[in-house]
């Protein structure tokens, strides 16, 4: 009898887990959606579940001074997939797959979600791919933190983690922007003067009206033109913010770089994400192929929907 209610216990805990995720726990709020150009931003609030997790971000954590990153060794061959990491802090530090790190002897980007627990300063490794092919320095810069990708280049890492397609990706970026980079950087990107105008006169407008709304989002939506740039959710509101102004930001130079003038009805995006959301089934088959869930000692704590 007892091996029973432990089961059912387990059965009940693993049901709850992943339906923090699905519309029993989550509000898409289409008629709270902002506009500005070529975006559309619509917020998510956690109706249901939820709870607390320890997890930082890797961007709160370097700016707390508990994360330091630096190259793994001097050779290219053997060191250009892998960073070090010290987590000096008490906290588990999240580091996102797409994040990316400039500096060091090249920049990189990070290729998979990792976990990094307290260790006392311990060295650890975190997986990167390079997005600066042309520039392996004889001198080690100190790395600092950049942003995420794009929706475009993130989907290429998630669903290929091919390095060949991400330059691929981003010598098609640079190209179609006519942005100059003697490295063939992707953070070229975000350095081209009118680029960053433009950029910043979106943030500008959603800074100005989010700051106007009530702060319970744990995630959002982000369409331009015909396209569902992307969904991304948290368990914990906390979480979300820490990530939320990169996230935002890669939305906003998709949409500047690459978006259009908003033509997807709130019935053709929730044709794109209700699959993901409207039971654990749909989703665990829907996310083989358009998404992922990303766990903390078994419990979900980040949805990813990727662009279409």
């Amino acid at each position: 009898m007892r091996s029973v209610l432990l089961f059912c216990l387990l059965l009940l805990t693993s049901v709850v887990a992943t339906a923090q995720f699905t519309y029993s726990s989550l509000v898409v709020d289409y008629d709270s959606a902002i506009t500005y150009k070529n975006l559309k931003i619509i917020p998510i609030y956690r109706g249901g579940g939820g709870g607390n997790i320890p997890l930082v971000s890797l961007s709160y954590a370097m700016k707390k001074g508990w994360a330091t990153i630096t190259e793994r060794g001097t050779a290219s061959t053997e060191n250009v997939h892998w960073v070090r990491i010290n987590n000096t802090s008490t906290h588990p530090i999240y580091v996102a797959g797409g994040e990316i790190l400039v500096g060091g002897r090249q920049d990189r980007m990070v290729t998979r979600d990792t976990i990094l627990m307290p260790a006392g300063g311990a060295d650890q490794y975190i997986s990167v791919m390079c997005i600066e092919e042309d520039r392996w320095s004889e001198k080690e810069k100190k790395f600092s933190y950049f942003s995420y990708a794009n929706p475009s280049l993130r989907k290429i890492l998630e669903t290929t983690h091919n390095q060949v397609l991400i330059w691929k990706e981003i010598y098609g970026q640079l190209d179609s922007l006519k942005i100059p980079s003697p490295t063939l950087t992707y953070t070229s990107e975000r350095s081209d003067k009118l680029l960053m105008q433009e950029m910043a006169q979106y943030r500008n407008y959603m800074d100005r009206v989010i700051s106007k709304r009530d702060s319970n989002w744990v995630g959002m939506i982000a369409v331009s033109g015909n396209r569902v740039l992307g969904l991304e959710a948290f368990l914990t509101k906390e979480l979300f913010y820490q990530n939320s102004s990169y996230l935002l930001d890669a939305f906003i130079e998709e949409a500047v770089s690459f978006g259009s003038k908003l033509a997807k009805t709130d019935e053709e995006i929730a044709q794109y994400i209700d699959p993901a959301l409207i039971s654990e089934a749909s989703q665990q088959q829907y996310l083989k192929t358009h998404g992922k869930l990303t766990y903390y000692q078994l419990k979900p704590f980040r949805l990813t929907l990727f662009s279409q």
